[in-house]
């Protein structure tokens, strides 16, 4: 992406807008290259993303190229229209400025837009015939190796956040490690004595059958239900997929009272198995039962109890 970036800054210094010649795709993501429309605008950029994504949830990764700061920042974008939103992870937005704090912070003024996208990496440009160096803010040159590993780590990041968020089943990236519902819990039965719950807890067979996975009631379906190999209590285990956090919740929780009223067990506990603990659920957690856990599955499908 250096080449392209390098040529991307030189038209910039012009009032050419065409962009056809420019890649389409990086990394199996796609790429969107902007100079304006009509006429020049003030901050070119390029945008790094998933189509799906973008529209759906506003994020991406971008360069944005601020012609009179004449500072390319590197950052975790959010759509203007997504502000505000649920976007990037609290790691993301605890742990970078956002533009407006970068160009305070750096006495260049106010940014003209875009100032709640995340900063991710900051580079001065400088131009001699028709070459473009990259340096960083303390002016080392940035090579073109560093340049496009420094893009790839964003993309990393962007990969991970999109694979855990995405909702519409019917994209690309749907299919991707961390939205694959049944091998999710496939991974789950076919592994269970390798898991943490495993060895705590018993699957169920019914003359001989496995009745544990997507046991069945009058009101939905299971997606695990075990037994606790101390107590025998029954275990209603829900994976958070492409729902929020309170229908996980509302779900598992109303699961346990089938289970406590038709199976006559007062004491069932229930598990959420989700691929990120967030804040609505450590707030619904506050009133849930006693017995409920959180389990994290990362991207070698292994279980890590959360612990608070």
């Amino acid at each position: 992406m250096f080449n392209s970036i390098s040529k991307f800054i030189l038209q910039s210094q012009t009032a050419e807008l065409k962009t056809s010649f420019y890649p389409k795709e990086y990394l199996d993501l796609d790429v969107k290259f902007s100079f304006g429309m009509g006429t020049p605008a003030k901050i070119s950029w390029v945008s790094i993303h998933n189509n799906d994504i973008r529209n759906t949830k506003g994020i991406n990764c971008v360069y944005l190229y601020y012609k009179e700061q004449n500072v390319l920042i590197l950052a975790y974008g959010i759509m203007e229209a997504f502000v505000g939103g649920d976007t990037w992870s609290n790691e993301v937005s605890e742990g970078n400025p956002t533009i407006t704090q970068f160009f305070d912070s750096n006495a260049f003024g106010k940014p003209y837009r875009y100032g709640d996208s995340f900063v991710y990496k900051a580079y001065k440009p400088e131009i001699e015939n028709e070459t473009v160096t990259f340096k960083n803010l303390k002016g080392n040159n940035v090579s073109s190796k560093q340049f496009d590993k420094e893009l790839n780590y964003l993309v990393e990041i962007y990969a991970k956040v999109i694979n855990l968020e995405i909702r519409d089943e019917e994209s690309s990236y749907s299919k991707g490690l961390f939205y694959m519902e049944k091998q999710l819990e496939d991974f789950i039965i076919n592994n269970w004595d390798n898991t943490e719950l495993g060895k705590k807890y018993d699957l169920i067979y019914e003359n001989g059958d496995l009745i544990s996975k997507q046991y069945k009631t009058d009101i939905g379906i299971i997606d695990i239900l075990a037994k606790d190999k101390a107590t025998k209590n029954y275990v209603v285990i829900e994976l958070k997929r492409d729902q929020s956090s309170d229908d996980t919740f509302g779900q598992l929780t109303r699961y346990m009272g089938w289970v406590k009223r038709h199976l006559k067990d007062e004491n069932v506990k229930g598990i959420i198995i989700a691929g990120r603990y967030d804040k609505k659920l450590d707030y619904a957690l506050e009133y849930a039962p006693n017995d409920t856990e959180v389990f994290i599955y990362n991207v070698s499908f292994t279980l890590n109890e959360f612990k608070k």
